[in-house]
């Protein structure tokens, strides 16, 4: 069934799905801490760990909006995922005040964002 909303009621839900995503990779980066802390974890896992949790949550906010939606999915899922990376990019200009440490995984990083969110529209 095709449903029909207006733009307000689209934005809030788009801003609604990019909440609970930062509110869980900030969950989950916490658990990582706290494991890294136990355990000891190497760099390469903390990395391999910090990727995950992106593909992760850009999934769950694209089967979210694809869920929702129920007509383009996947255009909804590779929205969110491109929101997702856009804020991540903000917050990580904003927190090194520079490009240095962002432009080195800015493509990788994208491309999972947007992917991962356009398969979870595309599962939806």
């Amino acid at each position: 069934m095709l449903k029909k909303f207006n733009l307000s009621s689209r934005l809030t839900f788009i801003l609604k799905c990019l909440l609970i995503s930062y509110l869980l990779t900030t969950g989950l980066l916490l658990l990582l801490a706290l494991m890294l802390y136990r355990f000891g974890l190497s760099e390469k896992v903390v990395s391999v760990c910090i990727i995950g949790i992106y593909i992760l949550v850009t999934f769950l906010a694209g089967f979210l909006a694809g869920k929702r939606e129920g007509s383009r999915k996947f255009l909804w899922g590779l929205l969110l995922g491109g929101l997702y990376f856009l804020i991540l990019i903000i917050l990580s200009l904003v927190m090194n005040q520079g490009m240095g440490d962002v432009s080195g995984n800015f493509f990788t990083v994208l491309v999972l964002c947007c992917c991962s969110g356009m398969l979870g529209g595309m599962v939806s």
